[in-house]
């Protein structure tokens, strides 16, 4: 990691010593920064897509996996659909789709982010390891008043683990910024008996709450400082962080792989070209007709 980025764009696993307590946190900046300025979506969609992309992050850095992690939002509000998804390697990825005169009006009213701008819907996990490997997948339905409650609702009922999620975002004309820090209370590891282990997660959530979003998203403060900041009573051990960058996976060859999947008939427009624009980079791949002549000539 360049001395650049070392205060952001990263994920980092923590261990609170003593408890059964393990930590992520995250920061993103010019990769982040690189994913909004390619759509110049509304602020409320930048903000929305931000909080996504912060917690997949999160969510991925807490797996140990080799693949892709996904987090899908899909809602019947005027932000109808957000993907983010994220690499083992850390290449991050995501766009949003809505309905501009719908949010128009959403922006105008009061009330908590995700029923006013989401509406009644999900949030999906997925892990894709291949096609040798089965899938993961976990679906819990927009309860809540942010995505990471709604994220606590999941690890609530369906993984029986508690879990505390902080996330602070700030966008500007100047670039964008976002982070998280979770804190998840772990299977029994420890010789700490029940009642010493319930008052240290209760401690170390406790702490949590006390961190601000300023600190969480200063990119002059060391990581590694914040957390012993917050921790350095009970000792906490960060592990060593992975890089995350915008980066995303479409290229012309795969372009050319899915448009052979149609007739030729589908994909033209009256020009005779055929133009495909990737949702998630916003890059634009043209073929003219003389690309679509060979195209499907190799596909004979």
């Amino acid at each position: 990691m360049t001395d650049a980025t070392r205060n952001m764009d990263f994920a980092q696993t923590f261990q609170i010593e003593g408890l059964d307590v393990r930590g992520r946190l995250v920061r993103l900046g010019p990769s982040l920064d690189r994913i909004l300025q390619a759509h110049n979506y509304p602020d409320a969609v930048s903000k929305m897509l931000a909080e996504t992309l912060t917690l997949a992050v999160t969510l991925a850095s807490a797996l140990k996996y080799e693949g892709i992690f996904t987090l899908q939002v899909q809602g019947d509000g005027p932000i109808s659909l957000i993907v983010a998804d994220v690499t083992s390697e850390g290449a991050m990825r995501g766009y949003a789709r809505f309905d501009e005169d719908r949010l128009i009006e959403a922006t105008q009213s009061n009330g908590a982010a995700v029923p006013r701008l989401l509406g009644t819907g999900h949030l999906a996990f997925t892990v894709d390891q291949g096609a040798d490997m089965e899938r993961y997948q976990g679906i819990t339905e927009l309860d809540g008043a942010t995505l990471s409650d709604c994220i606590h609702h999941y690890f609530r009922n369906s993984e029986q683990l508690e879990t505390v999620i902080h996330t602070a975002s700030n966008i500007t004309t100047n670039g964008a910024t976002a982070g998280s820090m979770m804190v998840q209370r772990m299977p029994d590891q420890s010789a700490l008996s029940d009642e010493d282990a319930e008052d240290g997660w209760r401690r170390a959530v406790a702490i949590l709450s006390s961190l601000t979003s300023d600190e969480l998203l200063d990119e002059n403060l060391d990581h590694d400082e914040l957390l012993f900041r917050l921790y350095h009573e009970d000792g906490v051990r960060a592990y060593e962080p992975i890089e995350i960058e915008h980066k995303c996976r479409c290229s012309r060859e795969k372009v050319a792989g899915t448009l052979k999947s149609f007739s030729r008939a589908e994909i033209v427009g009256e020009d005779g070209k055929a133009q495909v624009i990737c949702e998630f980079c916003k890059a634009d791949y043209t073929f003219t007709s003389s690309d679509l002549d060979e195209l499907f000539k190799t596909s004979e």
